[in-house]
This record gives C-alpha cells, structure tokens and sequence, in this order.
C-alpha cells in the first residue's frame, strides 16, 4: 500500500502549479510565454513517453536495428485511437472547442501519460522495492507533474475568477491515472500493456498541442510571435531539467 500511497502523491502533485495558474491580471505578453511554456512542456512530453516506449519496440534484434513486429503494431495501433479518439469528440461540433472543453481534452492527454508513469512506478516498487533509487524517481516524476498544470489551465490563463473548480477538475482527472496507473504496474505489469498507454499518450497528446500551437502561431505581432518561439523553448527545456531530478 506504501506504494499506492506515493503514487497518489506522484498524482496529485499535478496541482502544486495551481496557485500560479489562478493568478489575474496577467498581462497579455506574460500569458502568451505561459502559453508557448505549456506547449513546450507538452512536446517533451510526447518524447519522453516515447523514449520508454522505445525501449521495448527497438529491441537491437537485427545488428541492432531490429524491432518488434508485435509491439509496433499494438503502439502504433493505440497510438492512432488515442488521436483519433480525441479528434473526433473534438469535431463534433462545427464551433471551436471551448476554454472548458480543451481544457478537459489536455486534461485527458496528460491523464493517459501519467497513467504510464504510474504504471512504471508501481512496477518499479516491485521490481526493486521502495529503495533510494525509486525514491529518485519519485521526486522526478512529483517536479514533472508540478509544470502539467500549465497546459490544462491555459486555456483560462489571465481570465479564472470563477473557473477554480473547472480548473481543479481538470487538474484532478489529469493526476488520479497516476494512482490507477501505480495500482496496475504493483500488481500486474506487461510489456504489451504497457504499449498500448504509451500509445494512447503519445496520440492523446499529439492531437492536444495542435490546437495550441495554431492559437499560439495566428498572433499577427511580430513581439508576441517571438515570445511564443522563446515560451515553447523554455517549456521543453524545462521539461528537459526537471526529468533529471
């Protein structure tokens, strides 16, 4: 149960960003860099869900270029409904998705990477016990978790009053996979499990930075443009830092 308890810890870091997200009266250049940050943050994402994926679809079996017919199709598969899954329930509707609804759908992209996360923790704990070493890990994926409240509280950046409770909503269905992810590798672990989350995160989040990057990209100012070229960057290598820890 120790370890369900830390991955619930691991799931609910995801509002250590809340206070910063609720802040008003920001100025409209500070929330086109908090924009491009979340964006950042969501495309080394998309990378680091895919490098522990990589691991089981590369396995060197060809002078160490092979790979696993099985797990390419189950990834790629996976990866293709979770993209297809949000697109559809995003374009259900002739209008643009609301501040709410994609908020909800970032929300939901982050849920199915957080779910791996949970799923190597849980499988970690078994694997090597509550150690040092999985304690590492733990800190890591807490700072990790603590930047996802920026993509799913962007699209409420500089207007909130009155949006706490969507935002914690969304937070909360972004971090709770964490602790069924952590339940699910404890107990039972598959390689080809694991594919098919890792499939659905990488989908999932694909289809969630497109409509960011097209508000971020339709800014007619050539000074906002910037910021938002500058705000992707530091997003991934923030994200890059933080998974150090």
């Amino acid at each position: 149960m120790d370890a369900m308890a830390l991955s619930a810890v691991i799931g609910f870091s995801i509002f250590l960003s809340l206070p910063l997200v609720m802040q008003r009266n920001q100025d409209r250049r500070r929330l086109s860099f908090l924009n491009a940050v979340a964006v950042g943050i969501l495309i080394f994402l998309i990378g680091d869900v895919f490098l522990d994926a990589a691991s089981s679809l590369y396995n060197g079996s060809l002078y160490g270029y092979g790979s696993s017919p099985v797990y390419d199709l189950v990834f790629a598969v996976s990866l293709t409904a979770g993209f297809l899954l949000l697109f559809a329930a995003g374009n259900r509707r002739k209008m643009a998705l609301t501040p709410t609804q994609l908020a909800l759908v970032i929300a939901l992209g982050i849920a199915f990477q957080n779910l791996t996360e949970g799923l190597l923790f849980g499988a970690l704990s078994v694997g090597i016990g509550l150690t040092g070493a999985a304690l590492v890990v733990l800190v890591g994926f807490v700072f990790q978790n603590s930047t996802e409240g920026f993509p799913i509280a962007s699209p409420f950046l500089g207007s909130t009053e009155g949006k706490g409770g969507i935002i914690a909503g969304a937070l909360f269905i972004g971090g709770v996979p964490t602790i069924l992810g952590g339940a699910m590798g404890y107990f039972y672990n598959a390689t080809i499990l694991d594919q098919v989350f890792y499939g659905l995160a990488v989908g999932t989040m694909l289809y969630v930075i497109l409509p960011m990057l097209r508000h971020l990209l339709s800014e007619s100012d050539s000074g906002r443009l910037g910021i938002a070229y500058a705000g992707v960057f530091v997003g991934f290598i923030l994200g890059f830092a933080v998974n150090l820890l």
